[in-house]
């Protein structure tokens, strides 16, 4: 056993990035990204090369995570909304002016973007349900003058929209009683939609319209008829015939599109890491030297308009995101920045790979997390749960992870069934299993852990945002035994009360909702029956409950109402609600609060270390 690393402050793991998400500009020498302003994440501009950089924005609340650059390369774009609510508004930078226009200052209004397109640079697609709170219609947006028109009006069921190559909605989603949807296209925007083929509930979350060709003659789908995960295949829209382009027998992931020639380059495949397959031959050679830059998993996430540079991000499991600017012409990366380079200075754990065979013989995949320093026996095991539920842990930097392996617990990610990514009988699995088998993975996944002596029994906790906060209520009240305590961060208690107060723009999934989770009017005993609270007797350990005022998809009702029950039934808890976030923390104070309160309950109750709130390194959050 060696001795135990030195005690990562959390301002490092959890404080606003040195610097993110950076996106080359059109002309490719100049690039954006995101840095704090006075603890506040805002976008900078700079000279590629690193220099002449100033901040362009000058938000001085909760801080910009969603922006990009306009196709005229003069004006940066960016959404933000209130108090965490998801009303996202879109706003314009003039780059030569420095002033901001608000280009849909509508109240709670939500703006969705569309799509873009660096062969009209003066034009912006974007979705909003300003005529009726619960679909979205399509406008669009003249960037000079900020006129909007309406070019595609929602009938009451579309849940997307897909655009062709002239930058016309002709494609669509709609959602069908069942929980499924139908893909919908039409010839011209004035025309009538036609339906072309339906996903039913089985495939509809494995399926989905990636884009037009550039004819506009053949779609290119995510589609899992006729096989259990999805395939990428072409469509030919005039004779309905299928063409596989990529599939893979297990897994499921993204794709690279070409910006002129709208032809799918790559498709990602993610298995325990991510892995490429490359479809066009012309960047064979530039994926295998990106692949030498660095150690991690990378993604193209910004190209300029000749195609000449790339921004390309990794992540990988010892470190910070990594971000480079990649020349085609050469072949060569240059290092951009690490998004947190204070973490070099601390050493950090391996995410490992595992599997775990359920109780009912599926295969369980994961990640472990060991403490360094502490060996691989007998160790205090935190469960962490992540939220979707269709969603899926990968590989790669995870700073919970790495907080609660050095603090000294081991930590556990599962996919349990119902996640995404391990095909549609797996992800189906969870259908009405919230609560059900999809926690039953979670326990198998720890008696696994116990079995192969790697957790102490007596020192195991669940923990969670989202799902992973409803699943941590879950295992305080369905399994009160085998956890010693419970984190639920915006988790819902009462499944009833989640599905009947989802926000008005989810009603396009509610069909979805009500077979995935349940139907409110029709299964009131069932859904009880899967709620903590309504279980609340059975709780013996204590449970740490934090939320945000203004969440929009878990109402704050959700943690106030099994506080409430355990406060008349002495049950001992801990409570934090920040009025000023929603569903989950974007300010940076507000993450360190939640941080020191969470490691100082855990310490509590499984031994481990934590830094405390008083110290000089944790009141440095950032500035």
């Amino acid at each position: 056993m060696t001795a135990l690393p030195t005690l990562i402050p959390r301002r490092v793991l959890f404080g606003n990035p040195t610097k993110t998400n950076p996106q080359i500009s059109p002309s490719g020498t100049h690039v954006a990204y995101l840095a704090p302003v006075d603890n506040v994440l805002n976008v900078w501009v700079g000279d590629l090369d690193g220099a002449n950089a100033r901040p362009v924005t000058h938000d001085c609340d909760r801080g910009i995570r969603l922006y990009f650059w306009a196709a005229d390369g003069q004006h940066i774009l960016y959404l933000q909304d209130v108090g965490g609510d998801e009303n996202w508004r879109l706003y314009a930078v003039n780059l030569g002016t420095m002033t901001v226009r608000d280009l849909t200052p509508f109240p709670e209004v939500q703006v969705q973007v569309v799509d873009r397109d660096k062969h009209f640079p003066n034009e912006l697609l974007i979705a909003m349900n300003k005529e009726d709170p619960r679909v979205h219609d399509v406008y669009h947006l003249d960037l000079p003058s900020g006129t909007l028109r309406l070019v595609a009006k929602n009938r009451g069921d579309i849940a997307s929209w897909v655009t062709d190559a002239a930058l016309r909605v002709r494609g669509a989603t709609a959602a069908t009683p069942d929980g499924g949807f139908e893909l919908l296209v039409r010839d011209t925007e004035a025309g009538e939609w036609n339906p072309i083929l339906k996903w039913g509930p089985d495939d509809s979350l494995n399926s989905q319209p990636v884009g037009f060709s550039r004819s506009g003659t053949s779609l290119y789908l995510e589609d899992s008829r006729h096989a259990d995960t999805s395939r990428l295949v072409e469509l030919d829209l005039a004779t309905g015939n299928l063409k596989v382009l990529a599939d893979d027998p297990r897994y499921v992931g993204g794709v690279l599109i070409h910006p002129d020639t709208y032809e799918i380059q790559a498709v990602a495949f993610d298995r325990a890491r991510t892995e490429w397959t490359v479809l066009d031959d012309a960047i064979h050679e530039d994926f295998a030297h990106i692949a030498q830059l660095h150690h991690g998993d990378f993604s193209i996430i910004s190209r300029d308009h000749a195609d000449r540079t790339w921004v390309v991000a990794f992540t990988a499991d010892d470190g910070p995101a990594a971000f480079y600017a990649y020349d085609r012409s050469t072949r060569q990366g240059r290092l951009l920045f690490y998004s947190k380079p204070d973490l070099s200075a601390y050493p950090l754990a391996p995410m490992e790979p595992i599997t775990v065979t359920s109780r009912d013989g599926f295969t369980l995949h994961g990640y472990l997390t060991f403490p360094p320093g502490l060996g691989r026996a007998r160790l205090p095991l935190v469960v962490n749960v992540h939220g979707g539920p269709h969603a899926r842990d990968t590989w790669g930097f995870d700073p919970e992870a790495q907080w609660l392996a050095n603090r000294g617990y081991a930590c556990l990610q599962v996919n349990f069934r119902g996640s995404t990514g391990y095909g549609k009988r797996f992800l189906n699995a969870g259908d009405k299993e919230w609560g059900g088998k999809m926690h039953d993975d979670l326990v198998d996944a720890v008696r696994w852990a116990v079995d192969q002596g790697i957790a102490d029994p007596r020192k195991v906790a669940i923990y969670g945002a989202s799902y992973g906060g409803y699943a941590a209520l879950i295992g305080a009240t369905f399994t009160p035994d085998l956890f010693c305590c419970a984190v639920d961060v915006v988790g819902p208690s009462n499944l009833i009360t989640m599905i009947q107060t989802i926000p008005p723009y989810w009603s396009t999934f509610i069909a979805v909702e009500h077979r995935r989770v349940g139907n409110p009017e029709t299964e009131t005993e069932f859904l009880k029956s899967r709620s903590p609270l309504f279980r609340v007797d059975r709780i013996k350990r204590p449970i740490l409950i934090a939320h945000g005022a203004n969440d929009p998809r878990v109402k704050q009702a959700e943690s106030e109402q099994i506080v409430e029950a355990m406060k008349r039934k002495g049950i001992p808890y801990e409570y934090l609600l920040f009025p000023d976030e929603g569903h989950g923390f974007a300010k940076p104070e507000n993450r360190l609060r939640f941080y020191a309160v969470a490691e100082r309950f855990l310490a509590q109750h499984l031994g481990g270390r934590f830094e405390p709130e008083g110290s000089a390194a944790a009141d440095l959050d950032g500035r």
